[in-house]
C-alpha cells in the first residue's frame, strides 16, 4: 500500500515531492517531483507500518488531550493559586488531570 504517511516518514513532503492518486484500484504515485530517487512500494509500506506503530503507541496521549481541563480552566486555576493565593482551584484542576491520566495510562 502506497500512503502519504509512509512517504512522509521517509522524509518526503506531500506539498512538494509527490502527488498520489487512487482511481479505484489502489493508491499510486501519479507524479514524482522530488530530485531524490523514488522509493519502492516495499520501502513505503515499511515506513507506513513504522508510522502506524508510532501513531498507535500515542493513543493514550490523544485521549488524554481530549479530556484534560481546558486552557481557560488552567489559567483561572493558576491565577487563583498564584495571585489570589487560593489553592483550591489548583488542587481541583490537578485532581482532574490525575483522573484522566489514571483513565488513560501510558
Amino acid at each position: 500500500m502506497i500512503s502519504s504517511k509512509g512517504l512522509e516518514k521517509l522524509g518526503f513532503d506531500k506539498r512538494v515531492d509527490f502527488v498520489l492518486q487512487n482511481d479505484g484500484d489502489g493508491t499510486y504515485i501519479r507524479d514524482w517531483n522530488s530530485n531524490k530517487q523514488k522509493p519502492t512500494t516495499a520501502d513505503i509500506e515499511a515506513a507506513h507500518a513504522e508510522w502506524q506503530s508510532e501513531y498507535d503507541a500515542q493513543e493514550y496521549a490523544r485521549k488524554r488531550l481530549a479530556e484534560y481541563p481546558s486552557i481557560d480552566e488552567l489559567v483561572v486555576a493558576l491565577w487563583e493559586g498564584v495571585v489570589e493565593e487560593r489553592m483550591a482551584a489548583v488542587t481541583s484542576l490537578e485532581g482532574k488531570r490525575q483522573a484522566v491520566k489514571t483513565k488513560y495510562p501510558k
